[in-house]
């Protein structure tokens, strides 16, 4: 069988699922290469499907460093390194939580908080593995510390994060949370344990406990790909807890695609309509969120 489809722009679904499987520690990387080399017909082909597997963060960069309508800062939030982007211009703005995916904050993640900060927000890429020495350039190193990171700890976090964005004077003292798949799952759990959340995104994110969901007070925007049964498995019974609390929630499937789809430094996954789509509505429900 051949690991390529589509003249070869793309590998197919198995390629696909086989990378989502060794990507969220389904496998160790030696497993994952002899895996995709069955699967690819020779190593040979199995090496050229990883950059298209992989991240380039070459392609990162959609709004750079530098560009005039922003300002970028890293500060230190009790120990948690923050990559902070505002617009220019001494106004006060809506504050967003940017989670990361299970690769730590990398190029990609910085450039999404970029993007928040060109839409009128003030953006806070949190990088998680600060207390273990920060994001690591290897994302297998970066996968590993992020399933050995302690989870009340890794919230405690995040809602102290959540506290400080709101306590900038360049705050309108509204603070919102966006994440990305193990972030999405972090935005749902934080949007549980911190009820001063106004607003929560999740992007393909594990859902929390079904009989935690009452303690939600935020407004939440869930999107979710079509070719993810791995996450989509849990969507039935968050979407009928949400619905048996009352909470405030959107929910989006976009079909034919897969998880990660809104990570444009991946050609394997990435889906410029629904990503494009999905963004569209997340700026819009922030800031009729959060002003």
């Amino acid at each position: 069988m051949t690991g390529h489809q589509e003249g070869g722009h793309r590998p197919n679904q198995r390629v696909i699922d086989l990378f989502d499987r060794f990507t969220h520690g389904g496998m160790d990387r030696r497993q994952f290469l002899e895996k995709l080399t069955v699967l690819a017909g020779s190593s040979a082909a199995a090496m050229a499907l990883l950059p298209v597997l992989e991240n380039n963060y070459a392609k990162a960069d959609l709004l750079p460093e530098g560009d005039p309508r922003i300002k970028t800062e890293t500060i230190d939030v009790k120990g948690t390194k923050v990559y902070l982007a505002s617009p220019t211009g001494g106004a006060k703005w809506p504050a967003v939580l940017v989670i990361h995916e299970n690769r730590g904050l990398n190029p990609h993640i910085k450039d999404v908080t970029r993007r928040l900060a060109a839409e009128g927000f003030l953006a806070g890429g949190a990088d998680f593995l600060s207390q273990a020495g920060g994001t690591p350039a290897d994302a297998d190193k970066a996968r590993e510390m992020i399933g050995a990171l302690d989870k009340p700890a890794t919230e405690a976090a995040a809602r102290d994060v959540v506290a400080a964005l709101r306590a900038r004077p360049d705050s309108n003292g509204k603070v919102g949370a966006i994440g990305f798949c193990w972030g999405g799952g972090l935005v749902n759990r934080l949007a549980v344990t911190d009820p001063t959340l106004d607003a929560g995104v999740a992007y393909y994110g594990m859902q929390p406990d079904p009989k935690d969901v009452p303690q939600i007070k935020a407004p939440l925007l869930l999107h979710y790909a079509g070719i993810d049964d791995r996450i989509n498995a849990g969507i039935p019974a968050y979407e009928a807890a949400l619905k048996a609390a009352g909470t405030n929630f959107e929910l989006h499937t976009y079909e034919g695609v897969n998880h990660a789809f809104n990570n444009d430094t991946n050609a394997a996954r990435y889906d410029k309509k629904a990503a494009d789509l999905a963004w569209s509505r997340t700026v819009a429900f922030l800031h009729k969120s959060l002003g």
